[in-house]
């Protein structure tokens, strides 16, 4: 039984992590190791509430602070985790080694940018809080125009909190429609239609060939030729995983942490969140998820795997999110593909409230919703099932 626990990563998998051990009865040490200066805080706010000046950064604690006294944790905020040696058990916290037991690697993930960017003023990325504050003040003062490069689900939740507070915003998407990679070409001419009909000036199918401006950014200009003047740019062209201080760590690196269907990445060390890339013994396939409801159940799975030999279950979770733009709560449940079958199998394509069932080989494999909670939470646990893609219609013809 390992005494004492090391979790790399001071956010949302990690922090369930420590609290899950806790819970749990371990009464061993447990250092919680984060590279920002902040509390965790938790990350959907960031792109919504706090970006659109509803709430202060506080209420995006993931913990009160007198709860962090009762779980006894080691917090040290502010602190790198630089090397790691799974043979001799050392990890390097800003430099300095130490030994551990028990490690959870959590690091998560940053954003990507645009080539020439580097240090232009108005020029943004959105991850971290201090990003989210950065981009509050440039909104406060009322530039011309945001330009968004990602119609992904931070450049569309970007977007959509701007125009809520009165900004002209583009949105730039290489794609034909937005989410299209995920949810089908059908379902995001409908996320396409929510944006424009809100006032963003929505172009697809283009991608910026440069940025232009010396020390604050002046315009971009986008593959079909058009430059588009602006004081302010935000790029959301996805994320790439935290994993550079762990290249000679004994540990498999290939897009995240690999670790094998308990989210073991070697003898004593686990991986959770964005960073962890695992065997989902449900799809048969590797995978890596961003999404924050993957981090809450990975957290502390993996960290309750530090503690036993074999654990009963595999972790095989069904992935899930959500995302709110203007007025439309967006979900997705499941492993849609380019190639699935797509059905609409309650309500309206037009009034944009429906549920659409993906499926593929008699299976159902994913259901997509907008504005239709229930549907999506009874179809998430059709596929925790395995329904057949005929027992999912079945299902569905029910609803009201």
């Amino acid at each position: 039984m390992r005494k004492s626990i090391t979790i790399v990563g001071a956010s949302l998998a990690g922090l369930r992590g420590a609290e899950a051990l806790r819970r749990d009865g371990f009464n061993g040490p447990i250092s919680l190791i984060g590279d920002e200066p902040h509390a965790p805080y938790d990350r959907p706010p960031l792109s919504k509430k706090i970006l659109a000046g509803d709430w202060e950064a506080d209420r995006a604690a993931l913990t009160p602070a007198e709860r962090f006294a009762d779980l006894n944790l080691d917090l040290r905020l502010g602190s790198r985790a630089t090397k790691l040696n799974v043979d001799s058990q050392t990890l390097w916290v800003d430099g300095e080694p130490e030994a551990y037991q028990g490690l959870l690697i959590a690091t998560g993930a940053r954003c990507r940018t645009l080539p020439g960017t580097e240090g232009m003023n108005g020029v943004h990325t959105l991850r971290s809080l201090n990003d989210c504050l950065a981009i509050r003040t440039a909104l406060e003062a009322g530039p011309r125009r945001l330009v968004v490069v990602g119609a992904g689900f931070i450049g569309a939740e970007v977007a959509a909190t701007a125009v809520g507070r009165g900004v002209p915003t583009t949105l730039i998407e290489s794609l034909a429609a937005p989410l299209e990679r995920v949810v089908g070409n059908m379902v995001g001419e409908v996320v396409a239609e929510v944006h424009r009909s809100n006032g963003v000036d929505l172009r697809c199918g283009v991608g910026v060939t440069a940025v232009h401006g010396r020390e604050q950014i002046e315009a971009v200009e986008l593959t079909d030729g058009t430059i588009i003047e602006t004081d302010l740019l935000v790029v959301g062209i996805g994320v790439l995983p935290n994993t550079e201080w762990l290249e000679g760590s004994g540990l498999t690196i290939e897009n995240g942490v690999v670790c094998d269907e308990t989210c073991l990445a070697a003898p004593g060390v686990t991986a959770a969140g964005d960073v962890a890339r695992w065997l989902n013994q449900r799809y048969g396939e590797l995978m890596r998820v961003e999404h924050w409801d993957n981090a809450v159940e990975q957290g502390p799975y993996a960290a309750r795997r530090l503690l036993v030999d074999q654990p009963a279950d595999p972790f095989t979770p069904v992935p899930w999110f959500w995302s709110d733009q203007f007025d439309r709560k967006i979900q997705l449940a499941g492993r849609p593909s380019p190639d699935d079958e797509v059905q609409i199998v309650n309500g309206s394509i037009e009034e944009h409230r429906f549920a659409a069932f993906y499926g593929s080989h008699g299976k159902l494999r994913a259901v997509f919703g907008m504005n239709r909670p229930r549907q999506v939470m009874q179809g998430k646990n059709l596929l925790a099932q395995g329904a057949s893609w005929q027992e999912a219609l079945a299902v569905a013809a029910a609803w009201e």
